[in-house]
């Protein structure tokens, strides 16, 4: 059984449902602390051409609380409005925009408070819409220690949920050891997307953009496609360290 375990993403980029849709089962951590500095309340849109930042606003709150404990602000509702204006504006001319803004407004209009549920909402529309059938698994339902951390935490989530192989994103090759889930009966696997490029309505394209771009300009077919547009790689056992 393959599986992969990520932090929840807001309408993350190509790439993330790329892994969704490689694995049998994907975990997303809710009890984990939150990062402002990742990608869980923010991606990306084209806006003139140019990468342009969307956001979720939150609640005042620690920055240690785990993401579950993260709420959005307490005027969202009005501030979700303003966040789908810009997005239409951005995308009112697409060819997909009419199919697409609709789902776009189902996830940012969701009336739910709570980041991590609001985030996952998301996740689950837009894999829908994909039909990538995936089933998705929240981290603090597994009989996982939560004082475990990083690899630690991974190779005891994959023990738990008796996985063959674990898949993550190549950007995370040095914060594994080979040696370490080759100990544990557990085949890694790196995925590296190759973010295929598409017309977006500019002169210059912009890769790895949320989700979002690629479905205002693509059909679901070609998106399809697009999902297994990626190569795996194996890590070479050299003692214990990545090679």
């Amino acid at each position: 059984m393959k599986l992969a375990i990520m932090q929840p993403y807001f309408i993350p980029y190509l790439g993330y449902f790329q892994l969704i849709n490689a694995v049998d089962i994907f975990v997303i951590y809710d009890n984990i602390q939150y990062s402002k500095s990742g990608w869980i309340q923010r991606n990306r849109i084209l806006v003139n051409g140019e990468p342009s930042y969307i956001s979720l606003p939150l609640r005042s709150d620690s920055d240690y609380k785990d993401i579950v404990d993260r709420c959005l602000s307490d005027d969202f509702k009005k501030e979700s409005g303003r966040l789908l204006r810009r997005i239409a504006s951005a995308y009112h001319n697409a060819p997909y925009f009419n199919e697409i803004m609709p789902l776009v407004h189902e996830c940012i209009s969701f009336d739910e408070p709570n980041l991590f549920s609001f985030v996952r909402n998301s996740l689950l529309k837009v894999c829908n819409h994909l039909g990538i059938s995936t089933p998705i698994i929240t981290s603090s339902i597994l009989p996982v220690s939560h004082d475990l951390k990083s690899q630690d935490r991974v190779i005891a989530t994959c023990i738990a949920m008796k996985a063959t192989d674990y898949f993550n994103p190549i950007g995370g090759v040095e914060l594994y050891s080979a040696y370490s889930f080759s100990s544990s009966n557990i085949g890694l696997k790196f995925l590296k997307s190759r973010l295929p490029q598409y017309f977006q309505g500019c002169q210059s394209y912009v890769p790895a953009l949320s989700i979002i771009d690629v479905m205002m300009f693509n059909p679901v077919c070609v998106i399809r496609t697009m999902l297994n547009e990626y190569d795996l790689l194996e890590p070479t056992l050299v003692g214990s360290s990545v090679g």
